[in-house]
């Protein structure tokens, strides 16, 4: 291993190799060959003079790339497609002369990026639908434990472990529905000329129209695509690119918004993320348990989500049928977004599958501001027996300020219940009253809401992709 070069995290720290491969240069080069070899084959089926030898001769040299004459030749023409196809001919001297023919640069440049931007897509899908179901199993299993819920961070009415968990799937199964979208109308470039007006294959048909016409739906059938973009410049529009980043955005932002509540249950000691057996949390402070792997997910989801802006300006800013500025942007940005989004998803996984839960801290958390939460109930109950509904709403506020001064204040246990029992206008005991102190009353219909989401919303999703269920992720450092 090389250490006097820079070498990127994405790559060496959180991507896995399967999203690194395709966004690889073999992945790259070789697309580009079975690109060639499906345009000789689209022009030899209609007609131009291309024989299967020359065909056979492209096929024989598909994947063993000759990088190092690729490079020597770039070297002298500074043209990445130009030596490419050069380094191509030296191994297919029969085929030499069709390779290429009829196309420009962007024929092997944007289709090789939809194929492999497809295919990042698909892979992002398969750990999207396996970070739910593992949600799915977390909040079936925490659907009826209390907990408390909170509004700009304040106690407030009782939710359930298994709700909160919900709450996270909702966004995650809006950012499927997005990605399923998008993944569905990914198109091909095609073959379309330097202006993507066809005027090489009118040229090499004869202007025939008929046969003009059937390129590039057979081109996108060779290579697994329903079709190619109807119209084009040089280039597939780099709209394209927008709505892709877009999306990886979109999971990004609601994998950071899980991270960030995993981290502030953290910090109360609810919940806690995976915490290896030798994994040391602070170099200063041994005790420490940081949230490394949820801080992670938040540091990497603010770069993707910034990272979509990327191909937003390169789109707005094209001129007419297309200018190279976009290029070196687009090297980096969208491989960087994939490779990011995956590490995300990755940890989404290591984090989810290895949550720990402190019913006991919680139930701790919850009980000390439980008698607040229940002051409606108490205020019925007292007017069940015989009380004024207006004068105990006054008495409850006013108790309810005192035990908030001996918490915050003096630092001491709530003591409304005692305050309550105390005062003659309720006429309850403090035994009446701690039996209204069970979590499970104030919860609502969360547990009923969990098994309606699961069962109508999630459980659909699970058995429609049952068959890449199952997905573990290692985190690599």
């Amino acid at each position: 291993m090389s250490t006097d070069r820079y070498v990127s995290p994405l790559s060496e720290r959180y991507a896995s190799k399967e999203m690194q491969y395709i966004f690889s240069p073999d992945k790259k080069f070789r697309t580009w060959r079975k690109l060639w070899i499906a345009l000789a084959e689209t022009e030899k089926e209609l007609g131009l003079p291309i024989t299967q030898e020359q065909i056979d001769e492209l096929k024989a040299h598909q994947d063993d790339i000759n990088y190092d004459v690729a490079k020597a030749r770039e070297k002298e023409v500074r043209h990445d497609v130009m030596s490419h196809v050069y380094a191509y001919g030296c191994q297919c001297p029969k085929a030499k002369g069709i390779i290429h023919l009829g196309a420009t640069s962007c024929y092997v440049g944007d289709n090789t990026d939809i194929i492999v931007m497809t295919e990042a897509l698909k892979l992002v899908h398969k750990k999207l639908v396996n970070v739910l179901n593992e949600l799915a199993a977390f909040a079936d299993k925490y659907k009826d434990l209390p907990t408390l819920a909170f509004t700009h961070f304040q106690p407030a009415q009782p939710t359930t472990v298994g709700k909160r968990a919900t709450l996270w799937m909702q966004e995650f199964c809006l950012d499927l529905e997005d990605l399923e979208h998008v993944i569905s109308t990914m198109k091909l470039l095609g073959s379309k000329g330097t202006t993507g007006t066809q005027a090489s294959f009118k040229e090499l048909f004869e202007g025939d129209e008929e046969k003009i016409n059937k390129i590039d739906p057979m081109i996108a059938e060779k290579m697994g695509f329903r079709e190619c973009y109807p119209v084009s410049g040089q280039t597939y529009s780099r709209k394209v690119d927008t709505r892709v980043l877009n999306v990886l955005a979109g999971i990004a932002a609601s994998a950071h918004k899980m991270s960030n509540d995993i981290r502030l249950l953290q910090h109360l000691k609810e919940v806690e993320e995976p915490f290896e057996k030798s994994q040391i949390g602070s170099s200063a402070m041994a005790y420490k348990r940081n949230p490394m792997r949820s801080e992670r997910i938040a540091s990497l989801s603010r770069y993707v989500i910034v990272d979509a802006l990327n191909p937003a300006i390169t789109s707005a800013t094209q001129w007419f049928e297309r200018t190279l500025d976009d290029s070196a942007n687009k090297r980096l940005s969208i491989p960087e977004g994939f490779l990011a989004i995956d590490g995300i998803l990755d940890l989404c996984l290591n984090v989810v599958d290895g949550l720990v839960v402190y019913p006991k801290v919680i139930r701790k958390h919850m009980m000390a501001e439980l008698p607040f939460m229940a002051t409606e109930n108490i205020m019925m109950d007292a007017v069940k027996a015989g009380g004024d509904r207006q004068e105990l709403h006054e008495r409850i506020r006013e108790l309810s300020m005192e035990a908030g001064k001996n918490v915050k204040v003096n630092g001491e246990e709530n003591n409304l219940l005692e305050l309550i029992a105390a005062d003659p206008a309720f006429g309850l005991s403090l035994e009446d009253l701690k039996k209204t102190m069970e979590p499970s009353r104030y919860v609502g219909r969360a547990p009923e809401q969990v098994d309606a989401f699961l069962g109508q919303v999630v459980k659909p999703i699970l058995e429609k992709y049952s068959d890449i269920l199952g997905e573990k992720a290692e985190i690599n450092v």
